[in-house]
């Protein structure tokens, strides 16, 4: 079912005639509470929204920024179709525009960093445009796929799932400085056991004893900006905090791109990891299969919510 499913939403994106629409990504300028480092807050509203709208966070790249985040995927095309709002954040990293993944305060919640401003947007947005807060969700690729982890470990009360695009383990990239740059983790270097991974994650929101949102992530075989092994070291990350064993439950070849494998872990599909053979970092979206996994075509009452099934807090 969910494949035929995958099949009708790719066939929709490619062929459905385009939505004529006066939204338009909007640079928003109000006071949103606490943003120490100034990320930039960009949104798109569709003309139509749901009664109580979800919301989807989409973190750009490293030298990428929301304008081109909001024209390099169908998000806001969808948005329309579907009634959902479109959170563009734009870093603040003049230098190369990548994401702080890596001061104490962004993996730390409600600390500061570029996380606290991107968590900020959404407690805005929720309150703005009455919007669901338990239909909150994140996705990204590279550095934005970084960032996705972050809030995801750091920011558990806000979002109900995650998808992150050839990224590495929440706390990889941890250093001295809003800006680093590690090397040994883009490399590969940096190993550590279930056990050392979950430490990190629980040292984000050591208060929280809640429900953990789902995960997905994605990772190209010959990626060679953020090394294969993360994607190994993320599978171990994300099993230990959900209490899963390192083995798949399920394994299925050729999806959602031939050549791709898809692997689930845990009791209620809770994690999913996609190898993607033969590909780079310059990874392809997924939108179809991210709409599915966040349930975002669902406009009815019957939709994936935030502390729905799963297992939680460690």
């Amino acid at each position: 079912m969910h494949s035929i499913i995958r099949y009708v939403l790719s066939w929709l994106l490619t062929t459905a005639p385009i939505l004529v629409s006066s939204a338009s990504l909007q640079k928003v300028t109000s006071d949103i509470g606490p943003n120490p480092r100034n990320v930039g807050f960009y949104i798109y509203v569709p003309d139509q929204l749901a009664a109580k709208p979800p919301i989807l966070v989409n973190p750009h790249w490293c030298h990428g920024d929301a304008q081109a985040c909001y024209s390099g995927s169908q998000y806001a095309t969808l948005a329309s179709k579907y009634g959902f709002i479109v959170i563009y954040p734009d870093s603040p990293n003049t230098a190369d525009k990548c994401w702080d993944v890596s001061s104490n305060d962004t993996l730390t919640h409600d600390a500061g960093g570029d996380s606290l401003g991107i968590a900020s947007m959404v407690r805005w947005t929720l309150d703005k445009y009455n919007a669901d807060p338990s239909r909150v969700f994140v996705t990204g690729i590279s550095s934005g796929a970084m960032m996705t982890s972050v809030l995801i470990g750091a920011y558990p009360d806000i979002f109900a799932a995650g998808s992150a695009f050839a990224g590495v383990p929440y706390g990889c990239f941890a250093g001295s400085g809003y800006g680093v740059w590690s090397d040994a983790c883009a490399t590969g270097k940096v190993k550590k056991t279930g056990a050392e991974w979950v430490r990190l994650v629980e040292a984000g929101y050591p208060e929280y004893s809640g429900w953990r949102p789902k995960m997905q992530i994605y990772h190209g075989t010959v990626d060679e900006v953020l090394n294969y092994a993360n994607f190994g070291e993320e599978i171990k990350e994300w099993t230990t905090v959900f209490g899963f064993s390192e083995t798949p439950t399920a394994t299925t070849p050729n999806t959602p791109v031939s050549g791709w494998t898809k692997y689930v872990y845990g009791a209620s599909d809770w994690f999913q990891a996609y190898s993607a053979g033969g590909v780079t970092h310059d990874i392809r979206n997924q939108e179809a299969t991210v709409m599915e996994w966040f349930d975002l075509t669902c406009v009815g009452d019957d939709c994936f919510k935030w502390g729905q099934g799963g297992p939680t807090a460690r």
